[in-house]
């Protein structure tokens, strides 16, 4: 029987690196807190109609569904905090006389998806963010922006590439070129995969004129360093003022990062779609090299909140914490691990120790008490439950002995 077999992707944590990720998260908690972002804690599950309100058809295909046994109704295991963390702000937080002030939120959690972002990994990571709300401007996208990467920083994870995008030069493009809907979903799966040669054959047999032709095929090979903006200036001079607008944009928040970080790769990809579907402006994603896939993503959601009735200006960005924990390995220095440094006490009814034990305890010492009085003691037995160290009775009184 393979009862202890989990589920593909669904991890647990034995000690080691489940006091690692507790570490991991106290301390990325504190920081958030530093900056002045408040935590919370959604549910696990809630009502469909919430958790994929104004998050697209992508977080639907993701989440768990299951009956609500009470009313029929159904709902969903989380696949992601942030549509939930913004229902907080724009239903309980942002009302009264808080109306239209700026919210700063922080969350971690585990959240369960229906397949992994990635091959080989996990379903069920554990998700750590923040959000930003009330504010639309290049302050708020930079102030996220450069918590994401102090996120980084601060577990000495270097060597990164920021990737930056902007959906509003998709977006703003094929309506100028007038595509019908059918034809911007075409479009848009052709440039989720990059497939340029597709894109030139498609292209050529769309009713469009010239001008929209050269630059919606010009769009899927804007990638590249930060002089691509420059390139796009000119390439997409036809597109109308959003597009350039939206460019204008991506130039602004890339001096400013480059001048902030300046040992940070940039890397433009004005055809990245990754979350076009609700993000309306600046879309980032961290990479390391050598990993296939994403360690940190964000971008801007204003309007989110309108599904609950309060439209907001929103951005932020999301990790997972086991994969921080991967990417700081060596970064031991974070973690208070226990290791063989408990002390031992034995199994005796006195007061006197009692009192010792409880007092170390409160000073952060771990202290474990004797089960077995029959146990020989010595150093492999102890060794075994952690401790290098043990309390002895001398003169009447309980004192630390070290094991080597």
């Amino acid at each position: 029987m393979n009862t202890w077999l989990l589920p593909d992707g669904i991890n647990e944590s034995l000690p080691e690196e489940a006091e690692k990720l507790e570490a991991l998260r106290r301390h990325l908690i504190d920081l958030y807190s530093t900056w002045g972002y408040r935590l919370v804690m959604p549910p696990l599950v809630e009502y469909l109609e919430s958790l994929r309100a104004g998050m697209g058809t992508q977080l639907d295909l993701l989440t768990f569904k299951i009956t609500d046994q009470l009313n029929g109704r159904m709902m969903g295991i989380r696949a992601d905090i942030t549509p939930q963390v913004a229902r907080m702000d724009a239903h309980r937080l942002s009302k009264g006389d808080k109306a239209g002030a700026v919210n700063r939120l922080c969350y971690m959690g585990t959240v369960l998806r229906t397949r992994s972002e990635h091959q080989g990994g996990s379903r069920s990571p554990v998700q750590v963010g923040a959000e930003l709300f009330g504010h639309a401007g290049i302050e708020s996208d930079f102030e996220i922006i450069s918590l994401m990467l102090e996120t980084l920083h601060s577990l000495d994870v270097t060597e990164l590439v920021l990737d930056l995008g902007h959906v509003g030069v998709v977006t703003s493009l094929v309506k100028h070129a007038g595509l019908s809907d059918l034809q911007k979903d075409d479009y848009f799966d052709m440039l989720s995969r990059k497939s340029i040669p597709e894109i030139e054959q498609w292209i050529s047999g769309q009713n469009l004129s010239a001008s929209a032709q050269s630059m919606l095929l010009a769009l899927s090979r804007l990638s590249g360093s930060v002089d691509i903006i420059k390139e796009a200036k000119v390439s997409l001079k036809g597109a109308g003022d959003s597009v350039m607008q939206a460019l204008d944009h991506l130039q602004d928040i890339s001096d400013l990062i480059a001048n902030y970080y300046p040992k940070l790769q940039l890397h433009i990809d004005l055809a990245e779609m990754r979350g076009y579907a609700y993000h309306t402006g600046i879309m980032y994603t961290v990479y390391k090299p050598g990993r296939g896939f994403a360690i940190a993503q964000g971008g801007r959601y204003d309007g989110i909140g309108e599904a609950f009735g309060n439209s907001r200006p929103a951005i932020g960005f999301s990790t997972d914490l086991r994969t921080l924990a991967q990417l700081s390995e060596e970064n031991i220095t974070l973690v208070n691990s226990l290791g063989v440094n408990a002390i031992f006490a034995p199994y005796e009814l006195d007061q006197k120790l009692d009192k010792v034990v409880a007092d170390l305890r409160t000073q952060g010492e771990q202290v474990i008490r004797q089960l077995d009085s029959s146990l020989e003691i010595n150093a492999q037995t102890l060794a075994q439950q952690g401790c290098n160290r043990m309390l002895v009775k001398y003169d009447d009184e309980w004192i630390i002995q070290h094991f080597e």
